[in-house]
Order: C-alpha cells, then sequence, then structure tokens
C-alpha cells in the first residue's frame, strides 16, 4: 500500500481530464477537470503532469499518482497500444509521466479504473469479481479482483468491445467497420454511436443516441425496434462473458448507464444465452457515475 497519506487520481478522456485527490477514507481532498489537448502528444504529458501539480498543492501533502486512459501500456515496447485517442499510441506515455513527475506513477486502461472504483467503494462494493462495463461513445469493460485491476498477461483483459458479436444473425454480418480494422465489433453495435447507426440503417432517420431513446420513450415505433435490437445484442454481449467470468456482480458506466429501460431489461436479454438453470447475477449503473473513471485511479494504489 503506498505510503502517501493521500491518493491522486487522474482520468484522461479525449476531451477532458478530470483529477481527485482522495483521503485513505475515499474522502475528497481536492478536484479539478479541464479539456484534453487533442492530437498533440507533448501537451498530454503537460497537462497531466500540470495537472498533477495543482491538485497536489490545493490537497496539501504528498499523493501517490494514478493515471487512468484509453488503451495500454505494452508490456513488451512500454508504449501505449490500443487507446481511441490515437495520438497516444506508440508513446512512452508512462515514462514520460515519471520523469516529469520525479515520482512511480501507475497507468490503467480507463475501464479497469472504473471497476476498481465501484468494487472498492461503489455499486460492487464487497463483491469479489467485479465486471464493470462502459457504454459509451465507445465500449469497454473492466475487471476488479478483491479491489485489485485484474491488467491481465498482456494487458487486455476486459477488452470485451473488440470481439466479435455472439451469434451473430445473417443481417448482422459482416457488421460495420471498426477502427481497429475489424467488422462487426461489439462496440460497433453497442456504443451510442453505434445505436445512432443503427437506427439510421433501420429508419433511415438521423438521430443520436439520445434521440433514439427520447423517440423511444415517446412511443416511436422505429426507435422500440431499434431499441430492441439493441437490448438484444447487448445480453447476448454480456451473456458471453458471464459464461466465461461468471462475476458476483454486473456494473454498467458510460452515457447509456443512465438509461433505465436498459438496465431493467438487460437481465431478461441474458438470461437465454447464459449456461446455466439461473441468471441472477446483479446488474447495477455505477455508484459514482461520471467520477467513477477518477476515482479509481486514485485507488490504483490501493494495494502493492
Amino acid at each position: 500500500m503506498s505510503a502517501e497519506p493521500f491518493r491522486l487520481g487522474i482520468d484522461l478522456g479525449g476531451t477532458k481530464i478530470a483529477g481527485i485527490v482522495l483521503d485513505r477514507a475515499g474522502r475528497t481532498r481536492a478536484e479539478s477537470r479541464m479539456p484534453a489537448p487533442r492530437d498533440d502528444y507533448a501537451a498530454t504529458v503537460r497537462a497531466v503532469s500540470g495537472l498533477v501539480h495543482r491538485l497536489e498543492a490545493e490537497a496539501g501533502g504528498p499523493c501517490s499518482v494514478g493515471i487512468g486512459m484509453p488503451g495500454a501500456v505494452s508490456t513488451r515496447t512500454g508504449l501505449i497500444k490500443n487507446a481511441n485517442s490515437t495520438w497516444l499510441n506508440g508513446r512512452p506515455f508512462a515514462a514520460d509521466l515519471v520523469a516529469a513527475l520525479g515520482r512511480p506513477v501507475r497507468v490503467e486502461n480507463d475501464a479497469n479504473c472504473l471497476a476498481v472504483s465501484e468494487a472498492v467503494d461503489g455499486a460492487g462494493a464487497g463483491a469479489e469479481i467485479v465486471w464493470a462495463i462502459i457504454l459509451g461513445t465507445g465500449v469497454g469493460s473492466g475487471l476488479a479482483i478483491r479491489e485489485r485491476v485484474l491488467s491481465g498477461r498482456d494487458r487486455i483483459a476486459g477488452e470485451w468491445g473488440h470481439n466479435p458479436l455472439p451469434a451473430p444473425r445473417d443481417d448482422e454480418r459482416p457488421g460495420p467497420a471498426c477502427y481497429c480494422g475489424r467488422h462487426g465489433c461489439i462496440e460497433t453495435f453497442l456504443s451510442g454511436p453505434g445505436l445512432a447507426a443503427d437506427h439510421a440503417r433501420r429508419t433511415g432517420e438521423a438521430l443520436t443516441g439520445e434521440g433514439v431513446v427520447a423517440a423511444l420513450r415517446a412511443g416511436d415505433a422505429g426507435a422500440q425496434a431499434t431499441f430492441a435490437a439493441y437490448l438484444d445484442r447487448l445480453g447476448r454481449s454480456v451473456a458471453h462473458v458471464v459464461n466465461i467470468l461468471d462475476p458476483d456482480v454486473i456494473v454498467i458506466g458510460g452515457g447509456l448507464s443512465r438509461v433505465p429501460e436498459l438496465l431493467a431489461g438487460l437481465p431478461a436479454a441474458t438470461a437465454p444465452h447464459v449456461f446455466s438453470d439461473a441468471f441472477d447475477t446483479p446488474i447495477h449503473p455505477s455508484l459514482h457515475g461520471d467520477a467513477s473513471g477518477v476515482r479509481g485511479a486514485a485507488w490504483l494504489w490501493n494495494a502493492p
């Protein structure tokens, strides 16, 4: 466990950088957010290190530093891989932050940070295995075992969004093109933009994901059909992981976690595809909401 009295977390997103300082009891000592530099690697390193210094000064004590970000640090090269903030890919981001800050830094995938946050003092508190899903602009997931991140040998544990949609139907093959170079990834169907694109394919109507949900609630038949297909695909995709991992709790974050119809319908959509006579795994929205990622980054130093 870190010797510093405070834990500082940074959530590096594509459009914003959030920071928080927690004491050992999880109370907030300082927090801030700022726009993220886009397409500028050096500016990103400067922004993150500057925010760390400001938050540490505000907290009034030394801090351990954890960073949550899209992508992961390659165990082979030490460079960032798989980040949808593509200007980070192939860069020694962790090493450059260590050099800029003059101290150890723990860098983890943002979905893993969500899992840790919710496992420590969120919707998965007290559970041994927490699987946390992000349904937003992208789709990902993270794993926490006994409140600690499960990164995996190659640092890709939880990379759920870039697996193929399970049990695809004829009209789902080969599936939409994904930025990763494949077709039919779960992310292309289950992200907010994926929901909007599917609605456009079905109806010819250009709506955002939020617009589809609003139309659903207004009784629009096209939106109801789009959402039913979305929920079916989500159920198949969740069951695929449940059959392998059998988590104690599933926590959902991201913008679509705030859609009650999704949370209410997901257990029934998942159950038929689970290889068991019962599916009673709790499914909860993230307790800390948009703050889960940054809190989880701080909790990366909760254990050795």
